[in-house]
């Protein structure tokens, strides 16, 4: 809620942003839940920001709100 209130305040304009993205599916695979990102989007250059990407319409949507899940390690000691 608070990102949202600065964002209407101090916002990013999200005017540049890169290609669409449309990841493929590597190796015909299990996918494992939550890794794998479905549908196009496109990112803004300015702040990170990831929107969904109508191809029909040619236009920028919703915000992503599913990040891609990332594998962190714990350090082993021995």
């Amino acid at each position: 809620m608070f990102r949202s209130l600065i964002d209407t305040l101090f916002g990013c304009s999200h005017q540049r942003t890169t290609f669409p993205l449309t990841p493929a599916r590597r190796n015909g695979g299990p996918v494992i839940s939550g890794t794998q990102r479905n549908g196009t989007y496109v990112t803004c250059l300015d702040c990170g920001r990831e929107f969904a990407y109508d191809w029909k319409a040619m236009r920028v949507g919703e915000p992503v709100t599913d990040r891609v899940a990332t594998v962190t390690t714990q350090p082993s000691f021995r």
